[in-house]
């Protein structure tokens, strides 16, 4: 199952920001269990959040989502993220 974030918004510290609200938002729906009484089908099931980009992320973005793919990774989850301009 992949939960996708839209980032529509140019990199900067805002943008980061915001988007690590939504991550973390993602995070708490799968870790606290709530995705299986909203999706019961998604027992047993993979789960990846994915960020579609509208902009080719900066530097500092990337280091950003390369944090974030090491830590959510760890917490069984697959990350990723692609363009789509």
């Amino acid at each position: 199952m992949v939960l996708t974030i839209s980032a529509h918004l140019e990199w900067d510290d805002g943008h980061l920001f915001l988007l690590q609200e939504k991550i973390n938002t993602y995070l708490a729906f799968l870790e606290s269990g709530e995705v299986f009484e909203t999706y019961p089908d998604s027992k047993g099931r993979e789960f990846k959040i994915n960020i579609l980009c509208k902009y080719e992320p900066t530097a500092s973005a990337m280091w950003f989502i390369s944090q974030c793919t090491d830590i959510i990774n760890q917490a069984g989850v697959r990350f990723g993220y692609e363009v789509n301009t």
